[in-house]
């Protein structure tokens, strides 16, 4: 049986941190896991501007209700939804991602939780270290095959894990640095593997 495993941000919608610079003209903020492969080191940074902005908790959620779904998102993850269990694996945050996820029709999304205080973001809770490639391995454990698709330096330990995987839209660099994993720069061309992976 097979399972399909696909990052959220750039893949499906908007990258949350980019579109929060771009509202608060914060060039910083535009920093993502595509520049930065430490996930640690990258919210580290991130918490340290919220803290010299004072940006809230409720800043960025006001951004992501007025965000929606990539172009063409929505109606490729319904038709593989159609044929396939999904599992979205993101590095993004509960509190953020409710009004994105009720967009993608309720999709099952495993990803991290904030530490809150007075409105303000003080910590991150981070499920499980490198959670992406350990759900892949559980669930080969499982028995399923699974085919994963991602973008970024994040995604990496889930798409060399899997049975089979795509690069959708990386920068560059990433397709530089790893020439033997295919790229995918339209929701057809994704689907099409994913129906059909080899």
């Amino acid at each position: 049986m097979q399972i399909v495993c696909l990052d959220l941000e750039g893949v499906l919608i908007p990258e949350i941190w980019v579109a929060f610079s771009e509202k608060t003209g914060v060039s910083d903020l535009t920093r993502t896991t595509r520049d930065e492969p430490d996930y640690q080191k990258l919210m580290l940074y991130r918490l340290d501007i919220l803290e010299r902005h004072g940006f809230t908790l409720k800043q960025i959620q006001d951004l992501v209700e007025d965000l929606e779904p990539l172009p063409g998102a929505l109606q490729f993850l319904d038709e593989v939804r159609k044929h396939f269990e999904v599992i979205l694996l993101s590095d993004t945050f509960r509190e953020f991602s409710g009004p994105l996820i009720k967009k993608l029709n309720f999709p099952t999304l495993f990803c991290h939780e904030l530490e809150v205080r007075e409105g303000s973001i003080v910590d991150v809770r981070i499920r499980l270290p490198d959670h992406k490639r350990k759900t892949v391995q559980y669930l080969q454990k499982l028995n399923f095959k699974v085919v994963a698709a991602g973008d970024s330096y994040n995604d990496m330990g889930m798409l060399k894990t899997a049975d089979f995987c795509m690069l959708f839209n990386p920068p560059e660099q990433l397709v530089k640095e790893y020439p033997d994993i295919s790229v995918a720069r339209e929701y057809d061309h994704l689907l099409s593997f994913i129906k059909n992976p080899k």
